[in-house]
């Protein structure tokens, strides 16, 4: 029995090849000229150019397959576009695209710095310079005056009886000189002309003396008793705000007594310590700018730098003026002071485009000619905009995006950051 399965298996398989031959050939019909007349057997047996009896003589060699449409244009672009450029197109899909922002270098100015705060340029006490009971306070705690302003006033008294009387003794006192003077002229034109003895002259000379003295005391007296009238009214000789000590109304005010203190704020100072290893970088007349833990900012001049060290700590006093006619900087506020000493080329890039190498190396990736090439750089200030850094090129296009993803002699698709550009103000 499995002789006759194999028998006629091998036989019907024999068939199908016999057939399939067949039908991949081409029947000719003659009478119909040279070229036409020829159609495919397998046309005959499926009409359908993508049946299943095509496919399957397709897979098994027997026919070639017709390609469709679609495919045969894209096969024909492809058999017509040069290998080169199809590796070039290749090429440029696969580099690393970047983008970059042009940078020029510029003066950085080189600074030092302090801490500190700061200080009133002066603090002082109003004295009374006479004695009295204090009659009227004029001014108020934190009350701005100006020099020549009435602070308070003291009783007067018999201030007022000993200026009437200075004022009497000096009328007698000239007219005592100039009854003296009178004399003194008379006994002098009589003694030229013989009618009066030569000893007479010491006599109207002494009492001329006198009289002249007399007259010179009776001046001061009043002008003593003038200023101690112009004394009961107390007056600041500077500008500033007035705070305590402030004298009140009815206190026993002593010759020397403060009758108010005023705080001189215009101008304010700085005053910080600097390190011995950074006195010799100072100078005085130097730039500074001084920012305060309340975030104002001012600009002043170095005007005090001290001789001598600070046993402890090894460091200078430094003063810096500051002009405060608003009155906006207090006293006491800590402060930083950045002093001025010079300028160096750098460049000032945001911080985000430092990078490390993979030794730790710090530095950033900039473009040569679409070329990747990593510089070490320094950090050499830093300020709200970004970072000072040294030892680059007057001129650079620096990797701002996928500097992390490149590495030193890799060729980038590289494109200008437009965005950036236009925000940088450091960018060219």
């Amino acid at each position: 029995m499995m002789r006759y399965i194999m028998s006629y298996g091998a036989a019907l398989l024999l068939i199908l090849l016999i057939a399939g031959w067949l039908a991949s050939g081409t029947l000719i019909q003659g009478g119909r000229g040279p070229g036409n007349g020829e159609q495919e057997i397998v046309g005959l047996i499926e009409p359908n150019e993508n049946g299943p009896v095509r496919r399957l003589f397709a897979s098994l060699g027997l026919i070639e397959q017709e390609p469709t449409e679609g495919i045969s244009v894209a096969a024909i672009e492809e058999a017509q576009t040069p290998d080169s450029e199809i590796a070039a197109t290749e090429e440029i899909q696969n580099l690393q695209t970047v983008r970059y922002e042009n940078f020029t270098a510029q003066l950085m100015p080189i600074e030092v710095e302090l801490r500190g705060q700061t200080e009133a340029n002066a603090v002082v006490s109003v004295r009374a310079q006479t004695s009295g009971i204090v009659k009227q306070v004029h001014v108020t705690k934190g009350q701005t005056v100006n020099p020549g302003d009435l602070l308070c006033s003291i009783e007067r008294g018999t201030r007022e009886a000993k200026l009437s009387q200075a004022e009497a003794s000096l009328a007698q006192a000239e007219a005592s000189q100039q009854q003296a003077q009178a004399d003194f002229d008379t006994n002098l034109s009589l003694r030229e002309k013989g009618l009066s003895p030569a000893n007479t002259a010491r006599q109207f000379e002494v009492s001329l003396r006198a009289a002249n003295a007399s007259l010179r005391a009776a001046i001061a007296s009043l002008d003593d008793v003038k200023t101690d009238l112009e004394y009961t009214q107390v007056r600041t000789e500077i500008s500033g705000i007035v705070k305590d000590p402030l004298v009140n109304i009815g206190d026993m005010l002593s010759n020397s007594g403060v009758c108010a203190t005023i705080v001189q704020y215009d101008p304010m100072l700085f005053t910080g310590q600097i390190s011995e290893t950074k006195i010799n970088l100072i100078k005085n007349g130097m730039l500074a700018k001084v920012t305060t833990i309340t975030n104002q900012q001012v600009q002043g001049k170095v005007r005090y730098i001290s001789s001598s060290a600070e046993r402890a700590t090894r460091s200078f006093e430094v003063e810096i003026e500051l002009e405060n006619s608003n009155a906006q900087l207090l006293d006491g506020v800590t402060a930083t002071a950045k002093i001025i000493v010079g300028e160096m080329p750098a460049h000032l890039i945001p911080q985000s485009a430092l990078t490390l190498e993979t030794d730790g190396t710090l530095g950033v990736r900039i473009l040569l000619d679409d070329v990747v090439k990593f510089v070490p750089v320094q950090i050499v200030g830093d300020e709200t905009g970004g970072v000072w850094i040294g030892g680059l090129p007057q001129s650079i296009k620096l990797i701002t995006l996928g500097q992390e993803y490149v590495i030193d002699g890799q060729q980038v698709l590289a494109s200008l950051d437009q965005e950036n550009t236009a925000g940088e103000g450091s960018a060219s």
